[in-house]
C-alpha cells in the first residue's frame, strides 16, 4: 500500500523531493527538503507558494492511502482543496507537513493538513481537502 522510498508517489511529489518521515495512526508526516530550485523569490530565498500547494495536495492524498480504513489500489482524485497561507516558509529550512485523513465515506475522503518549518503550532499554511474515491485509474483513449 505505501512505499516509503517514494517509488509509487506521483512524479510531481518526486520532483519536489518529498520524503516520508513516519505515520502515527491516521497522521502522515512528510517533508520537502529546502532546495534552490524550489525558491520563488531569489532575493529572499523563500520557496514558491506552488511548492507548498503541491506538497500539501500530495501529502493529503497519501494520508488517505495510509488511513486505517484505506483500500489498497483504489484510485482517487482531489475534489477540492483549500489552503490558507499564514507566513512565508523560512528560507533554507525544510518544509514539513502533517496530513490526517479524519473521515471516509464510500466515495469521499476528508483530510486536513498543516505545513510548517520548525513547529506545527507556527504554520506556514494549513489546508482542508476532499478526495473522490474510485476514479478511473487509466487514461481514456
Amino acid at each position: 500500500m505505501f512505499d516509503e522510498d517514494l517509488a509509487e508517489w506521483p512524479p510531481h511529489a518526486q520532483a519536489l523531493g518529498m520524503q516520508y518521515l513516519r505515520t502515527e495512526g491516521r497522521r502522515l508526516h512528510v517533508k520537502v527538503p529546502y532546495a534552490d530550485y524550489l525558491v520563488g523569490d531569489p532575493d529572499t530565498g523563500v520557496i514558491h507558494g506552488g511548492v507548498i500547494t503541491a506538497a500539501l495536495d500530495n501529502a493529503c492524498g497519501w494520508a488517505v492511502r495510509v488511513s486505517q480504513d484505506a483500500q489498497d489500489g483504489v484510485a482517487m482524485a482531489t475534489l477540492d482543496i483549500r489552503i490558507d497561507y499564514m507566513q512565508p516558509s523560512t528560507p533554507h529550512e525544510d518544509l514539513q507537513i502533517i496530513a490526517e485523513c479524519f473521515k471516509r465515506t464510500t466515495n469521499i475522503a476528508f483530510v486536513r493538513a498543516v505545513a510548517f518549518n520548525s513547529s506545527e503550532e507556527d504554520p506556514v499554511a494549513t489546508s482542508v481537502a476532499t478526495f473522490m474515491m474510485g476514479t478511473p485509474a487509466e487514461r481514456s483513449a
